[in-house]
């Protein structure tokens, strides 16, 4: 019998065959296949479609806290005591200058987030009237993680010009209840399901590092290729101080970059992203994640600070990569490098540190230049 090779995945990848349990799995646990040979296989799949652009995501925290659900990895919980900022919605201008700043800075899509259960009626009719406004200023897409979210809700929202719904499914089906218990892995299914019967991209991925199984992983991979997810994002469980899951197994570059391949193989042509957390578990191999990934968040993520954007954008410059956006690359660095030189000096370093964001990170626009 002729042994799998990380090689021989490419072709299957590429062909829309599907992965067998063992051929998945070995991408996780095979201490035979190098990191680097399986880095270079998934490379080809993602180049396959992506070539060698990077998709930056821009976070707009538009609600903070005040949240009723009590999923144990996150600050804004009921059952959270992490010294967060909360605020209710943000003002529609506070919005409008976040979105100028992410296309600005080379985003290629605004991710607005809104804590919390679900949107109402009138809430969902107001989140489609600041999507209406900055699909009319800025050449950007736009995508909302509202909560869990109705048909009537995600149809209005797609009419107003969205373009993807972010709702994770964060872990398998079987892990879910020892994450949450205010809601179901069903209510996070039928939220997606909303989204896809509207026509909305969906936007769904996991957290890693909250006791999962490698069983766990294959299966939310496969869930998300089961709901055509075009985006995925891969988060990297942040133990803030407070939140109910601090760090419930250890996360090594190595397992996380076998994790990014392995969500490439099963989805080839999805946006794989290496989301929050990248800096504090990848450390100094967080550029090797843009092989099998396509996407990053930058400025941070909802509550925590991360690279700034000058590092950001010079590891995608330094690697050979280029930005999906109409601002160019190497002009961004520049001009992000003459604002680092200003102010990075005072900010600590977060390769090996949590850093919570701070009223004046969370809403820029509320906050004085100079008081930056």
């Amino acid at each position: 019998m002729i042994p799998i090779t990380p090689l021989a995945l490419v072709e299957k990848s590429l062909s829309g065959l599907p992965l067998s349990d063992a051929e998945a799995l070995a991408v996780l646990n095979n201490a035979d296949w190098d990191v680097m040979d399986i880095l270079y296989a998934a490379y080809q799949v993602r180049k396959a479609t992506w070539g060698k652009q990077v998709s930056i995501h821009i976070i707009n925290n538009a609600q903070n806290g005040y949240c009723p659900e009590d999923c144990k990895y996150c600050v804004q919980a009921k059952t959270s005591t992490a010294d967060i900022e909360s605020y209710t919605l943000k003002e529609e201008s506070e919005i409008m200058a976040e979105a100028k700043s992410a296309y600005e800075s080379g985003a290629h899509r605004y991710c607005m987030v809104f804590s919390g259960r679900g949107p109402s009626k009138n809430r969902v009719e107001k989140l489609a009237g600041y999507i209406q406004k900055i699909k009319a200023q800025y050449p950007i897409e736009v995508c909302v993680s509202s909560g869990l979210l109705d048909a009537e809700g995600a149809k209005t929202l797609k009419a107003a010009g969205l373009d993807r719904l972010n709702h994770n499914l964060n872990t398998s089906e079987s892990h879910y209840k020892n994450i949450c218990t205010t809601h179901t892995y069903q209510d996070r299914l039928d939220t997606l399901q909303a989204g896809k019967s509207a026509g909305l991209g969906l936007c769904s991925g996991m957290i890693l590092g909250m006791g999962e199984s490698h069983a766990d992983i294959l299966n939310v991979a496969r869930s998300l290729a089961a709901v055509d997810a075009v985006s995925i994002p891969i988060n990297f469980l942040i133990p803030v101080e407070g939140a109910v899951l601090k760090s419930e197994q250890v996360l090594t570059p190595e397992h996380c970059l076998r994790v990014l391949c392995l969500f490439r193989f099963l989805n080839p042509k999805a946006e794989i992203r290496a989301a929050a957390g990248r800096e504090l578990h990848l450390r100094q191999l967080q550029v090797l994640a843009l092989y099998p990934a396509n996407s990053l968040f930058m400025q941070g993520y909802l509550n925590t600070q991360g690279d700034s954007a000058f590092q950001t954008l010079q590891m995608i410059h330094d690697a050979g990569f280029d930005i999906a956006s109409d601002q160019q690359l190497d002009k961004l660095v520049e001009k992000f490098r003459a604002v680092s030189s200003e102010t990075e000096k005072s900010v600590p370093s977060r390769a090996d540190q949590v850093v919570l964001k701070q009223l004046n990170d969370l809403r820029p626009a509320r906050t004085p230049l100079g008081a930056r």
